[in-house]
């Protein structure tokens, strides 16, 4: 199963009380390999007219999450309910490892698409930076159908 489908994120950031929210849609690819679902897809920066980074979402059943972005920034980021794990984290201004620890995966993608939404916490230097939740909707593009 490999599919062109509509991917809408919504990702929420909360640091001392206060919440931003970012909102992305966008067209991507999905795939299944064994008993893992693959959620890849390019994001633009605001002033760039090309996408700059690629994403690619493992998903592992209501267990894991793995998120690794490449191009203008890198980043790996393991989301696993009730397990902390250090990451590599670039913001586009410096390297850093953060700790990632998840709270949560609500697997709801089926081969037609679905949704997915995951939470964790990070931490710099064991010191919390932000609550984070992140919901996304899969839905297959009409060419697909």
């Amino acid at each position: 199963m490999k599919k062109d489908v509509m991917i809408f994120i919504k990702g929420t950031q909360e640091v001392d009380g206060e919440k931003d929210t970012i909102e992305l849609m966008t067209k991507g690819r999905y795939y299944k390999r064994r008993d893992t679902l693959y959620l890849a897809y390019e994001e633009m920066d605001e002033e760039d007219t090309e996408p700059t980074m690629k994403t690619l979402l493992k998903i592992e059943g209501n267990d894991r999450v793995t998120m690794t972005r490449s191009g203008k920034r890198n980043q790996q980021l393991i989301i696993e309910k009730g397990e902390r794990h250090q990451c590599h984290y670039d913001n586009g201004y410096a390297d850093w490892i953060m700790g990632i620890q998840g709270y949560g995966i609500e697997n709801g993608l089926e081969d037609n698409g679905g949704i997915l939404n995951f939470k964790y916490s990070m931490d710099i230097n064991a010191m919390f930076s932000s609550e984070n939740e992140v919901n996304i909707v899969v839905k297959e593009c009409e060419e697909n159908a």
